[in-house]
């Protein structure tokens, strides 16, 4: 069975993101001041072939904690669909 699955991963709060706060500082320079806290991440989407949902689940995870993210900086989110 084929799986999508979908990950978002993002700088953890205390950890400082300075492509965010670039961000930030120039929409107050496009008149946008009203956006504020920019926090600048990478979305993943691969697809998984597995058994079930669960192992599915399991190899997504895995791949998370093995390459996707840096755990000691970065956190993450990911969801797990059929096909």
């Amino acid at each position: 069975m084929k799986f999508q699955a979908e990950i978002d991963v993002m700088p953890k709060k205390e950890i400082l993101d300075p492509q965010g706060k670039a961000v930030t500082g120039s929409m107050k320079n496009l008149g946008l001041a009203e956006i504020q806290n920019v926090r600048i991440g990478k979305h993943i989407s691969l697809e998984i072939e597995a058994e079930n949902e669960e192992i599915a689940n399991a190899k997504t995870e895995q791949a998370c904690k093995s390459l996707l993210a840096n755990l000691i900086m970065e956190s993450y989110t990911f969801t797990v669909t059929p096909a």
